[in-house]
């Protein structure tokens, strides 16, 4: 295994001493599989007047710890990963991952960025027009590798109309890239990079017409970018997804701790807003965004479902527009997130506070549903999310029963239309493409709710009159353990007793 001096923000000194601007000597750990190793001039320059594309330790200490690239992530952290993608790697082959995107809604009016995260899982780089490659050496089993990050120049003109970037410079000091360079001369750049790579991991569309970061920098009608079409459209193009996916559903213990963190202000979030009587879904919307944020989050981390009465019907409605009518439910889904790391809850409660017997009865079935699947998110009982389904269906059939519904036929399908849970981590279905058929590891991360929607009684004769019109769902992310569950939502209130008591 190669050990080389890995000089930058792996250690706990600060910013100013990687970029170049303290009169310290420089201090060096080791980590396997990495080549960095550097020795600068410095300068009598303060980091904390330097401008970034994202928060440092030294201009934001209130959100940073002096190890972390990102909220919870240290930099070592996200040298591992990158080492251990590049042990998966074929020898000689490369990676090549692409940021996201600005997107615009009209003219020059832009979205909220939100990176790629892929690209962010590995760099910690939350910035657009910035594409990463990662080369595997000669030997892959220690995962000896050279990072590549081809990043936007500093440019003081456009950073006073769209904000500070990093820079190329800040790539190296800040983000630990051993090579770097102007995204605007990616192809100049990296054509020699791909043409030595044995094979090329990609997911970035490369078809004729796609666009994306990647291929804006190579649409020019030469036979430059041609020639470069022709190697990634080769035979040693393959697929990144199944080998990333590999390394990101396992989440190690900084991620966990994040996604925690977004559980516990997201849960208290819901709690707080089950102890007020709303009148309109938009306005139970935005208590709860206020919410995740004052509690901590950086925000919310998907739109979220704010549905009244009948609107719960409805798996994915967002309008949030209606009014919330006495006597009947509010089924919330939603949730904040950290550092990246999002969390997914949903909870449905009596718009009054009191649940009716019906109510009562329905809510139970899912609860009850719902507690023994949580109870079988653990590497022990050797599950699968599949067979967890399977579980919660039966579950469902004998609850039901119970309560005087007609479980023959395809009934079940039409009351529980979808599947019970999925990944959760850097996204809300994350790691897409990842088997639900394997068997549960510790260290995953899921939703558990009982048809990953719940539970819908529509306007039929078919079912007891009583329940007509509920829509029910009950939903937390569960860390699978080795022997117990960890839930991470724990702070949203679920029992019927616990609901009813908020409002006295």
């Amino acid at each position: 295994m190669k050990i080389c001096p890995f000089a930058l923000r792996q250690c706990s000194r600060s910013t100013s001493h990687r970029l170049g601007v303290s009169l310290r000597p420089t201090i060096s750990i080791y980590v396997a599989g990495c080549r960095a190793s550097r020795f600068r001039s410095y300068a009598s320059i303060s980091a904390s007047e330097l401008q970034f594309g994202q928060p440092v330790y030294e201009t934001h200490p209130h959100l940073l710890k002096a190890s972390e690239i990102t909220p919870g992530i240290t930099a070592i952290e996200y040298a591992q990963r990158r080492t251990k993608l590049a042990a998966k790697l074929p020898k000689n082959a490369i990676a090549v991952i692409a940021a996201s995107d600005i997107k615009y809604r009209s003219g020059a009016v832009f979205y909220e960025f939100h990176q790629d995260s892929s690209f962010f899982y590995l760099t910690g780089f939350n910035e657009p027009d910035a594409v990463a490659v990662i080369g595997a050496g000669k030997c892959t089993d220690d995962g000896d590798h050279v990072f590549h990050l081809f990043v936007r120049p500093k440019d003081p003109k456009a950073e006073q109309w769209e904000g500070a970037r990093s820079g190329t410079q800040g790539a190296i000091d800040v983000f630990n890239a051993d090579e770097t360079g102007d995204i605007n001369q990616l192809q100049t750049l990296l054509s020699p990079v791909v043409a030595a790579a044995s094979q090329v991991y990609t997911d970035v569309p490369i078809k004729p017409g796609a666009t994306s970061t990647f291929s804006r920098f190579f649409s020019s009608p030469s036979s430059r970018a041609e020639g470069f079409a022709k190697i990634l459209e080769s035979s040693k193009v393959q697929p990144l997804k199944p080998v990333l996916n590999g390394l990101r559903v396992l989440k190690s213990d900084a991620e966990i701790n994040n996604m925690r963190k977004a559980g516990q202000a997201s849960g208290r979030a819901f709690t707080e807003a089950m102890r007020h009587v709303w009148t309109r879904e938009k306005d139970l919307g935005a208590f709860l965004d206020h919410k995740f944020k004052m509690h901590g989050c950086d925000g919310s981390a998907y739109i979220p479902v704010i549905a009244g009465a009948k609107n719960a019907l409805m798996i994915h409605y967002t309008r949030n527009d209606d009014l919330l009518r006495n006597g009947g439910f509010v089924l919330v889904d939603a949730g904040g997130e950290y550092g990246g790391y999002i969390t997914d809850i949903t909870r449905t409660w009596p718009i009054n506070g009191v649940f009716t017997p019906a109510q009562k009865d329905l809510y139970t079935a899912v609860l009850n549903v719902q507690r023994t699947c949580i109870s079988l998110c653990r590497a022990s009982a050797s599950v699968s999310l599949d067979k967890l389904h399977d579980i919660a269906e039966q579950a469902f059939k004998d609850q039901l029963k119970q309560l005087g519904f007609d479980m023959s036929g395809s009934s079940l399908e039409l009351l529980f239309p979808h599947h019970l849970g999925h990944y959760i981590g850097l996204d809300v279905h994350d790691t897409p493409g990842q088997s639900r058929k394997d068997h549960l590891q510790a260290h995953q991360c899921i939703t558990i709710e009982p048809n990953d929607r719940g539970l819908y009684i529509p306007e039929s004769s078919r079912y007891p009159k009583a329940f007509r019109g509920m829509g029910i769902r009950i939903e937390d992310s569960v860390c699978v353990g080795e022997d117990n569950p960890y839930v991470l939502t724990t702070e949203a209130v679920k029992e019927i007793v616990d609901i009813e008591e908020l409002r006295k």
